[in-house]
């Protein structure tokens, strides 16, 4: 799962390499990854024996371990901007950068010649070099999740939005990833007054480092795919909204053909462009045949009645289409009625001229009779 959300951001990042922001995230996604690719028995198991060196899937581990808690603080210092931003992001890169090397150096001083897989921390507590190796990827990935907690709750508190949501999870992720570090180290410390913990280390911290993961990349990409997923739902609404109205230019549509091949496999955005397109054909093609004072009755007897309008309008455009569609599908064409002025109607205005064709459309006011001019009869002999 982390390494999909990597996968729906990597073509991101190889448009705009030299985003630090984008590289920060894929780092997250990428190292969270990492971290449990080789922490599974399997692979531990795998990389001790070609390499030949007992228990090195450990610092491997813990490396990775590191970096992603190095990663995760140095998304929140670019996703939050400011004046020392790369000031900030390189000091926390050169900090872990350290902490790294002493894993590597003190895993080499060390001696583990017992192969591990999943209770090392607590099997070597005790040795020299090994033991301070344990404690430093423990206390500096306790350090970096807890400044990410802080950090990302105190900043939610400044926004709104996709972004709050987005901030929230990842600090509840980054709180569950602290519980990964607090429990080792309480195997550890038990260890080393001579209790057996190990359960926590073997059991419970998988679990918090699992669901911190999967949390804090929830909360990476929510304020990045929710707009989007908001547009998708306000567009599929829009879609279905307009369903009537293209229902109602059918049959202009089939037999003018002027119907766009519909869209397979295509986004709820594309469907509704090919639904508005499909519907301004018609249109278009009706233009002509639009009833001016039909419209006006209609409108007037809408504005009437309820003094909206913007409804007035919409029920208006809805009798003049479909008395527009009757006369297109007459043989012969009935004669052509005085031209209405008003333009097409634009995409909001046709939504609430489809909601309009969901119910019966309101008679409109008669026509009025025609006035003949009084004056005087003549009068004639017979």
């Amino acid at each position: 799962m982390l390494w999909l959300g990597l996968l729906v951001k990597a073509p991101d990042l190889l448009r705009h390499r030299r985003d630090p922001y984008l590289r920060a995230i894929c780092a997250v996604l990428g190292l969270a990854g990492s971290c449990f690719l080789l922490g599974a028995p399997p692979t531990v198991g795998a990389v001790n024996r070609l390499s030949g060196v007992p228990n090195l899937a450990a610092p491997l581990t813990y490396a990775s371990i590191t970096a992603y808690s190095a990663a995760s603080q140095v998304l929140i210092v670019y996703w939050r901007g400011g004046e020392r931003v790369h000031r900030v992001a390189r000091r926390w890169i050169v900090a872990y950068t350290l902490v790294v090397i002493g894993i590597a150096v003190t895993f080499a001083l060390g001696e583990a010649p017992v192969e591990r897989r999943t209770d090392l921390d607590t099997y070597y507590a005790t040795t020299p070099f090994i033991a301070e190796m344990i404690v430093l990827y423990l206390v500096g990935h306790l350090a970096a999740v807890s400044v990410t907690t802080v950090s990302a709750v105190r900043w939610a508190r400044e926004v709104n939005g996709w972004l709050r949501t987005g901030l929230l999870i990842l600090g509840l992720g980054s709180l569950c990833g602290a519980g990964y570090s607090v429990t080792k180290l309480a195997a550890v410390v038990a260890r080393w007054c001579g209790w057996d913990w190990s359960a926590l280390g073997t059991n419970v911290s998988p679990v918090a480092a699992g669901l911190g993961a999967l949390l804090t990349s929830v909360g990476v990409l929510v304020p990045l795919a929710g707009p989007r997923l908001a547009e998708w739902r306000r567009a599929w609404r829009a879609y279905t909204r307009l369903e009537p109205l293209e229902r109602v230019l059918d049959g202009v549509l089939t037999r003018r053909r002027l119907r766009l091949p519909r869209p397979r496999w295509a986004s709820p955005v594309t469907r509704l462009m090919w639904r508005q397109t499909s519907i301004h054909n018609a249109l278009g093609h009706l233009d002509a045949s639009f009833d001016r004072s039909l419209y006006e009755r209609t409108h007037e007897a809408v504005l009437e009645a309820t003094g909206d309008r913007e409804r007035a309008e919409a029920v208006a455009w809805a009798a003049v289409i479909a008395a527009a569609v009757r006369d297109d599908s007459a043989v012969p064409p009935s004669a052509a009625p005085a031209r209405l002025a008003v333009r097409l109607p634009d995409p909001s205005a046709l939504l609430r001229i489809a909601d309009a064709l969901t119910a019966p459309l309101p008679a409109p006011l008669p026509v009025a009779p025609r006035r003949v001019p009084a004056g005087p009869t003549p009068t004639g002999t017979a």
